[in-house]
């Protein structure tokens, strides 16, 4: 088979290395997966050429398209716009092609280039979103009167208030709390418009938020209002978390009262218990710790409470008891903390919540919890994780010596890792940390067993991006191949060529 990427930079560069062995897998999944990591390396390098090359080869047609549009977009953004507009052309899907070129058109739109965005917005069958970005282009440059004219050629209701609210956003960003309010009231209006009330609730609790955000929690309530309103009668499955938005934006615009009375409309347990997360949040910034600590655990009480009968999303669920978890240990109750945790009834977690625990301990000085966090991990690679994340917590106090100790535990602890992929990115981790703490020799070290880890990767795609993100670790400190890796990279060549 023709090679993109020559035998004579494989066999001197680890990146180059990564890209031949690509695209010598026989896999389609593989050699997609592969790709998916190594293209967005070349597009970010400004290599856009082999970049849509490779893309190119990909055999399954969904993930050619969207590598294309990614390529596309950095040429628009580099002021190659023949060449942008050439691979969006190429692109076979005609929903991902429109989509490449209004990615472009945005890219033209935030440069200043606005004749050609509008030129490019005329030929999208959607084009709002760029409209989108020409109104806050001409709000930056202080064009009102384009910007509102850009607004008014949003045709699709919600596009228009996405447009609106994120022109109030940036405004509060700037402190302009009275100009955010009128593209928020101008928002409120256009909600009137949206055709399903799903879409019509998720708006108006979007834009209470930022009215809370530019300090007019009168308008806030007001509007959180009509979004409970049209909750309440919506019978679908979306029904539930939208009261659960509602009832968040309630607490924080300064009605408890409201906020409670639609939680009480809340009959999933999932979604009430998320939502006395978000106001045991609330209460905590507002140093009512009491309160805080109260409403986490009647979250977790109810979320416990919940038969396998009663779930309907699982994910969901355990997603929110690891979060809970965590949050005991943000309000420094460590030992309720590792408890919940560990009555977490899946594994992976389990392990993920231990090993928040045991970063927030760390960070909070509390090293005998963070250890009896860690300690309760069963599996090697989420305890090499765990330890990473301690010494970066480590590092926060200024406590180096430390730091690195735990990073050494996690060196160690690598070697025990069975997955190859996964130690492989925990010597990554490994190495960028030492580099940082003044220690290059551990972090070459590091490196180069890393090296010889991924050369005894079997899966072909699994090896090829592990080459890939390792060839970054070369490039950040500036590492130099050995002889011996050189000899080991071309017998990977001949070995996969053969």
């Amino acid at each position: 088979m023709d090679h993109l990427i020559s035998l004579e930079d494989a066999r001197k560069d680890l990146f180059s290395l990564a890209a031949r062995l690509a695209e010598n897998i026989k896999s389609a999944d593989g050699h997609a997966g592969a790709l998916s990591r190594i293209v967005p390396i070349y597009v970010e390098r400004g290599e856009v050429d082999i970049a849509a090359e490779l893309s190119d080869t990909i055999a399954d047609p969904y993930a050619r398209d969207r590598l294309l549009t990614l390529v596309a977009e950095k040429c628009a953004a580099n002021d190659d716009l023949d060449y942008a507009f050439q691979l969006a052309e190429a692109i076979e899907d005609d929903g991902v092609a429109a989509e490449a070129r209004e990615r472009i058109a945005i890219r033209l739109a935030a440069g200043g280039n606005i004749d050609r965005a509008i030129e490019t917005a005329e030929t999208l069958d959607h084009p709002d979103n760029v409209y989108g970005e020409l109104a806050a282009k001409f709000d930056a440059d202080g064009n009102a009167e384009r910007r509102d004219e850009m607004i008014d050629t949003i045709e699709f209701a919600m596009a228009k208030i996405g447009a609106l609210n994120a022109l109030a956003a940036i405004a509060i960003n700037e402190g302009d709390h009275k100009k955010a309010v009128t593209f928020l009231d101008r928002s409120v209006a256009v909600a009137d418009e949206v055709d399903y009330e799903t879409d019509e609730t998720r708006a108006l609790t979007e834009i209470g938020s930022l009215f809370v955000a530019a300090k007019r929690k009168d308008r806030a309530i007001e509007t959180l209002d009509k979004a409970r309103q049209i909750a309440e009668k919506i019978d679908s499955v979306h029904r539930e978390y939208l009261l659960s938005g509602v009832s968040s934006g309630f607490f924080s615009a300064g009605s408890v009262d409201l906020a409670d009375r639609v939680l009480d409309l809340i009959t999933d347990k999932t979604h009430l218990a998320s939502t006395l997360l978000g106001f045991s949040r609330s209460y905590w910034e507002s140093n009512e710790k009491s309160d805080a600590v109260d409403a986490l655990d009647e979250a977790y009480q109810i979320l416990r409470s919940q038969a396998e009968n009663e779930t309907r999303d699982s994910r969901s669920k355990f997603q929110l008891w690891r979060s809970i978890a965590a949050q005991f240990a943000g309000f420094e109750k460590y030992e309720r903390a590792i408890e919940t945790a560990q009555e977490h009834p899946d594994p992976d977690e389990q392990a993920d919540a231990l090993s928040e625990i045991a970063q927030i301990a760390t960070l909070h000085g509390q090293d005998d919890f963070a250890d009896q966090a860690y300690r309760a991990i069963d599996e090697d690679s989420k305890r090499v994780t765990t330890l990473i994340r301690m010494a970066d917590a480590h590092v926060h106090r200024e406590e180096i010596d430390a730091a690195k100790e735990s990073l050494n535990a996690a060196f160690e602890l690598a070697d025990s890792v069975p997955q190859l992929g996964l130690r492989s990115s925990a010597y990554n981790e490994l190495a960028v940390r030492f580099a940082k703490l003044g220690d290059p020799d551990r972090a070459r070290e590091i490196s180069h067993l890393n090296f010889d880890t991924i050369v005894t990767i079997r899966d072909e795609s699994v090896r090829s991006i592990s080459f890939a993100n390792l060839a970054l670790i070369y490039e950040s400190m500036g590492l130099e191949l050995t002889d011996v890796e050189r000899d080991k990279m071309t017998t990977l060549i001949q070995k996969a060529e053969w």
